[in-house]
């Protein structure tokens, strides 16, 4: 049976440049194809960390070197991410597609993802992006640009920036027309442009979402039945990396509490994952949501790998 599926792909995945990301997203369409071609409707979302910070530090040398140009908004970095992985994503899905005999179009659209501006987390920035400076250099930035430099784990010091929950996405019925019209939508890039409703203004936010939870926040707008959120592992695992490490195939909501309240997942790695998959699974009755590796995918929508979440 063919389901809506959206599949949110890691930006670490997609490599930490340009010659690198074309030859990740090669390996990354084959699998995407697999499930197109077993009749699956699939949307694309899609990390930015890497590509953003690389996109900020070349936004910050620019006005080191050209006095005249003023600083670049985050949001507007993070529509250039989109812009830069959506046109080699769809390039390679397109490719992939044709080569199969598939003839379906491909495309990419720039999202903009509501926050709310009394979120809490702007009174703490907690997500570093951009490369590591100095304290001499940092204090220079903070003082020409009012960012938050902090010292980022005894490495150096990097820009703060807060990371809001996702409210909704502003292009939702878009994506979702393009998507039942046959195309292919990769969609979300980073969690989405984080913007602040102002009226009918939408301003951008000098913030960064987490990917898992705008791919999450897309997946039930778009009433999809399957949320597959990729990582660097086939499965979840309860005491990782210890002798009694044990492999989730299943989770449900009330496991996932016990093992997030005894500390087994990490923040920043695989918490948010499960947190999204979660919320997904728990949003409407008979959405499950897998966690596995871009290579299982197929075969965890068919039970035979991955951690299903589920109610």
């Amino acid at each position: 049976m063919s389901k809506r599926i959206v599949i949110a792909l890691g930006g670490n995945a997609l490599g930490a440049t340009l010659s690198e990301q074309a030859a990740a997203v090669r390996t990354t369409a084959k699998a995407i194809v697999d499930l197109i071609e077993a009749g699956n409707e699939v949307i694309v979302a899609h990390g930015n960390g890497p590509q953003v910070g690389i996109i900020n530090n070349a936004m910050t040398a620019l006005t080191h070197e050209d006095k005249t140009q003023g600083n670049t908004p985050l949001s507007v970095c993070g529509a250039m991410s989109q812009a830069y992985i959506g046109y080699d994503l769809q390039n390679g899905l397109r490719e992939e597609l044709l080569s199969r005999g598939i003839n379906k179009p491909v495309c990419t659209i720039v999202t903009q993802t509501v926050v709310d501006a009394n979120d809490p987390a702007f009174k703490s920035p907690s997500k570093p992006i951009g490369k590591f400076l100095s304290k001499e250099e940092a204090d220079e930035v903070a003082a020409k640009t009012g960012y938050l430099m902090k010292e980022d784990a005894g490495r150096g010091y990097r820009r703060y920036v807060a990371s809001p929950k996702p409210v909704s996405i502003v292009e939702a019925p878009c994506i979702k027309s393009l998507s039942e019209a046959g195309c292919v939508v990769v969609a979300c890039g980073g969690g989405g442009i984080p913007v602040i409703a102002e009226g009918n203004h939408l301003r951008g936010a000098a913030a960064v979402i987490d990917k898992d939870f705008g791919s999450e926040m897309m997946a039930e707008l778009l009433d999809a039945d399957m949320l597959i959120i990729l990582t660097a592992v086939e499965k979840v695992a309860i005491n990782f990396r210890k002798e009694n490490e044990e492999w989730l195939s299943d989770l449900t909501p009330a496991m996932a509490a016990q093992y997030e309240a005894e500390g087994q997942f990490a923040a920043g790695s695989m918490l948010p994952k499960v947190q999204a998959a979660v919320k997904f699974a728990q949003s409407k009755p008979g959405r499950t949501a897998l966690i596995t590796l871009l290579e299982k995918a197929k075969d965890g929508i068919a039970g035979k790998t991955g951690t299903s979440v589920h109610l």
